[in-house]
């Protein structure tokens, strides 16, 4: 039997370790490798210092070493723990990157039912449109809707081998590539998991998927402020937030709550804007009338009062709602009001993106990189 310390070191190249998103090698956790004859000594250091995060890791490693080098090998495993160095703002929330993902862009509401995942769909489907790559993660674990809203409510991830490591790929509808606990639930039976279960299942479908390349991310956010959106600030460097909100003052006081969270000290996700849903109605047999059944302006003057951008406002019109129903965004309707609409918001989002991106240092959490093609949308 012969083999060299290069087959051991690829062989760990496809097992992480407890709470990491990359392998044991890529992560630098296997600190020497030595051979001897039919042995084999393995020096990993780990973070996680639970007994079950030792034991984890040593059975891994001897597994994967068996199952991809030879069965006769004897490993010896000698475990380390040691703590991350502490940085300079030990409180800071620090969020991992993804290869090749250029803009990660959170849309929440502090408040149920006021539009965010059909505002996040649009949204999509206009940056695509402009010609960028676009990805949507639908994080509202306990009403996921985004495989409803882009018509792939029976569709699958396929799973594909990426470097020896087995990954989701993303649904791919209008261009746009998705993924969605909706996916992988039963669409009749209530979803009733604690925080950390919903953390787990969100970081499958963060680090576990083949995204590919993008110039945006969009994440669709469950409404409120909790674990999942914790989770999600922990586990991704947010490049900014977008507000979603009725003029309602209810609604106006919840979305006031989404803005603050973003802001706390340990968070510090720029808020890119706050866009205004439902903010008149026009009867089709009354196209020149608005009435402003939820009130008037009320997102405008919030974003004033807490002096963060006004995107835009979006009206109450009943085929936004036909068409995310029948899972055919209305953005997708060429040279009607809605679709250009929409088409402004989102321009408003990207030129926000820019201009932090100009006047804002890059920090640990917050990266913006100006992306190929983004003059052409602000023209």
């Amino acid at each position: 039997m012969s083999f060299k310390k290069e087959d051991i070191y690829k062989a760990l190249d496809t097992i992480t370790a407890p709470g990491e998103g990359k392998s044991l090698v890529e992560n630098k956790n296997i600190t020497n490798i030595v051979v001897f004859g039919n042995e084999v000594e393995v020096d990993v250091t780990i973070s996680n210092p639970t007994l079950q995060a030792k034991k984890k890791t040593e059975a891994e490693i001897t597994k994967v070493i068996k199952a991809n080098v030879s069965e006769a090998i004897q490993v010896k495993i000698n475990l380390k723990v040691e703590k991350p160095a502490v940085k300079e703002n030990p409180n800071k929330i620090r969020g991992k990157e993804i290869p090749n993902i250029k803009n990660i862009v959170a849309i929440a509401s502090g408040k149920g039912g006021v539009g965010k995942s059909t505002i996040t769909a649009n949204t999509a489907i206009s940056l695509a449109k402009m010609g960028f790559n676009v990805g949507v993660l639908d994080a509202d674990v306990y009403g996921p809707s985004q495989h409803i809203m882009f018509d792939v409510e029976k569709a699958k991830p396929l799973s594909v081998n990426i470097e020896g490591r087995s990954k989701m790929r993303p649904v791919e509808s209008y261009g746009v590539k998705l993924l969605s606990l909706g996916f992988f639930t039963d669409p009749g039976q209530a979803v009733i998991w604690r925080g950390p279960m919903a953390s787990k299942a969100l970081n499958q479908l963060i680090f576990d998927a083949d995204w590919g390349a993008l110039d945006f991310l969009l994440i669709d956010l469950p409404p409120g402020t909790g674990d999942v959106h914790l989770s999600i600030v922990q586990a991704l460097p947010i490049s900014g937030a977008v507000i979603v909100s009725t003029p309602q003052n209810i609604a106006l006081a919840d979305a006031k709550k989404g803005v603050a969270m973003f802001q706390q000290e340990n968070i510090n996700v720029p808020v890119l804007g706050i866009i205004e849903n439902m903010a008149y109605f026009t009867p089709e047999e009354l196209p020149d009338n608005k009435y402003y059944i939820f009130g008037q302006d009320g997102a405008k003057n919030l974003a004033e009062d807490i002096k963060t951008k006004f995107l835009g406002e979006i009206p109450l019109v009943q085929s936004i709602r036909e068409s995310g129903d029948v899972g055919r965004p209305v953005a997708m309707q060429n040279g009607t009001v809605l679709e250009k609409s929409f088409n402004e918001i989102t321009k408003e989002m990207v030129a926000e993106l820019l201009k932090r991106n100009q006047n804002l240092p890059p920090t640990e959490v917050v990266r913006i990189t100006t992306m190929s093609g983004c003059s052409s949308v602000n023209k």
